[in-house]
C-alpha cells in the first residue's frame, strides 16, 4: 500500500471516525432508519402493546408498594424472623390499617368532600363578588386601561373553554369508566403479585442475567443495583416527603381553624409526589377556601403553606431524599411537563423515576461504547522536527 492511500485512510478516519459529531449523525441515522422500518410493520406488535396496556399498571403498582415494603421484610428477616412470616405479618398489620382509614378516616373525608361540594356555588357567588369588586376599584381600572385588558371578553374566553371542556368531558366519560375499571382490577391483583415479589424478589437479577451473555453479567449487575438504587430511594423519599408535608400542613390547617383541613391536606400529600409543580397544584384548593372565608385567613394559610415549605425544602428533603438522582431542578421540570403531554397523570407520575433509570442506562451503554470504540481516545502528540 503506498503513502497516498495510507494518508487518505489516515486523514477519513480523523475526520469522519474520531469526529464526534460525524458519529453523532451517523447514530442518529441508524435510529431513525430503524423507526421507519417499525413503522411500517406496526400491527405486528400490536397483540404486544395490548398485552403491555394489561399489565403495566398492576406492575407499577406492585413496584411502588414493594419498595416501601420490602425494606420492612429485609428488616425483619435479619431478627430471624421468617421471611414468609414477615410478609403474612405485615399484610394482617396493612388490613388492620385499610380497617382503621375506612371506620375513622374516610368518613370524615367524605363529609367534607360533599361540605364542599355543596358549598361550592356559594364559594362560586363569592369569588366573582370579590372579583367585580377589585375590577370596580380605580386603580385597577386605570391599570386595564393602560393594558386594554376587557374582563368581559376574559370571562367569555373562559366560558367558551369550560363549555368546551365539559362537552369532551361527557363525551369521554365512557373512555373514563373503561380507565376506571382497569384501575380498580390493577389494585385488586396488587396484592397477589406483591406477595411473590417480595417473597422470591432477591431471585429476580439472577433470573434477568439467565439471558444475558456471561461476558456481559457483571455490567448488567451493576446496571441493575443502580437502577434499583436509583428508584428505591425516589419512590421511598417523595411518599415520605409527601406525607410530612400533608401532616404538617394538616396542624397547621387546624390550628389556624381553616375549613376542611382534612381534605386539604390529603390533597396536598398527593399531589406533592410530582416534585416542583405538586406544590403549585395542592396550593390552589387552600388558596380559594381561605379566599372565599376572610382576608385574614388567606393571610393566615400563606403563612402556613410558607412556614411549611422551608422546612420541607431546608429539613425534609435534605434528610430524606439527600442527592441520590443527582438530576437538576430545571431538568426535573423539563421532564415532567414532557412526560404529561405524552403519557397524560401515568407520565407526570412516572418522569422522574423514568428518567432516572434512563440516564442510567445511556450512561453505562456511553461508556461501554467510549471504552469499546477507541474513539475518544487523545492522539499521542507527536514530537516536532
Amino acid at each position: 500500500m503506498d503513502n497516498s492511500s495510507v494518508n487518505w485512510a489516515s486523514r477519513f478516519k480523523r475526520f469522519f471516525l474520531n469526529n464526534r459529531f460525524v458519529l453523532f449523525l451517523l447514530v442518529l441515522l441508524l435510529i431513525g432508519i430503524n423507526i421507519m422500518v417499525l413503522s411500517k410493520i406496526s400491527f405486528i406488535f400490536h397483540p404486544v402493546i395490548v398485552l403491555l396496556k394489561t399489565v403495566v399498571l398492576p406492575i407499577i403498582l406492585t413496584g411502588i408498594v414493594y419498595y416501601l415494603l420490602n425494606p420492612i421484610v429485609d428488616f425483619l428477616e435479619k431478627h430471624r424472623v421468617g421471611r414468609l412470616q414477615s410478609i403474612l405479618m405485615l399484610y394482617v398489620f396493612i388490613i388492620g390499617i385499610i380497617a382503621v382509614l375506612l371506620t375513622l378516616v374516610i368518613p370524615v373525608i367524605r363529609e367534607q368532600i360533599m361540605d364542599l361540594v355543596s358549598n361550592f356555588p356559594a364559594y362560586s357567588e363569592t369569588a366573582r363578588v370579590q372579583f367585580e369588586h377589585l375590577m370596580g376599584s380605580k386603580l385597577v381600572n386605570q391599570f386595564q386601561d393602560s393594558i386594554s385588558f376587557d374582563p368581559q371578553e376574559v370571562v367569555k374566553t373562559i366560558s367558551q373553554k369550560a363549555t368546551s371542556f365539559l362537552n369532551k368531558t361527557w363525551t369521554g366519560i365512557g373512555g373514563f369508566l373503561g380507565n376506571l375499571i382497569e384501575i380498580v382490577l390493577a389494585i385488586v391483583t396488587v396484592p397477589f403479585i406483591l406477595f411473590y415479589l417480595l417473597k422470591d424478589g432477591k431471585k429476580l437479577p439472577g433470573f434477568i442475567q439467565g439471558f444475558v451473555p456471561t461476558r456481559l453479567r457483571g455490567e448488567t449487575n451493576r446496571v441493575m443495583s443502580e437502577m434499583n438504587h436509583q428508584i428505591s430511594s425516589y419512590i421511598r423519599g417523595q411518599i415520605i416527603v409527601s406525607f410530612c408535608i400533608g401532616a404538617l400542613l394538616f396542624v397547621g390547617y387546624i390550628i389556624i381553624g381553616l375549613k376542611y383541613s382534612l381534605i386539604l391536606a390529603v390533597i396536598a400529600a398527593f399531589t406533592s409526589v410530582v416534585p416542583y409543580l405538586g406544590p403549585v397544584i395542592a396550593i390552589t384548593p387552600a388558596l380559594i377556601v381561605a379566599l372565599v372565608t376572610s382576608p385574614i385567613m388567606l393571610l393566615k394559610m400563606v403563612i402556613v403553606w410558607t412556614v411549611v415549605q422551608l422546612i420541607e425544602g431546608k429539613f425534609i428533603s435534605p434528610q430524606v431524599m439527600g442527592k441520590s438522582l443527582k438530576i437538576h431542578p430545571i431538568t426535573i421540570i423539563f421532564v415532567i411537563l414532557t412526560s404529561g403531554n405524552l403519557f397524560g397523570i401515568v407520565g407526570v407520575l412516572l418522569a422522574v423515576p423514568g428518567y432516572a433509570v434512563l440516564k442510567v442506562v445511556v450512561s453505562h451503554i456511553y461508556q461501554w461504547f467510549k471504552i469499546r470504540s477507541r474513539l475518544y481516545e487523545h492522539e499521542p502528540v507527536k514530537p516536532e522536527g
